[in-house]
């Protein structure tokens, strides 16, 4: 596979590898393309997780376990007041 860079992602890679970290620009890439292997699996199991806690919160709102919007409101604004006071 044969792909076209951008000037500014050759400069880049070129940075990179004169400033003494990097050996070639084959490891620069190579190094590019393991930690977004890392952020998108790392993202992938945020959004399994979010999703997860989702389902969990719509049961517990099915089941009528959930506070209402003013309440919370109410505890969040005496937990400031409180604080402040301290």
């Amino acid at each position: 596979m044969a792909i076209q860079l951008k000037p500014e992602q050759e400069k880049f890679i070129e940075e990179q590898v004169a400033s003494g970290k990097y050996n070639s620009p084959e490891e620069v890439v190579d190094t590019m393309f393991q930690v977004f292997g890392n952020l998108q699996s790392e993202y992938d199991e945020w959004v399994k997780e979010t999703r997860d806690k989702v389902d969990v919160a719509i049961a517990e709102i099915e089941r009528g376990e959930s506070l209402d919007g003013e309440t919370v409101i109410t505890e969040i604004l005496e937990q400031f007041k409180k604080a402040r006071e301290a």
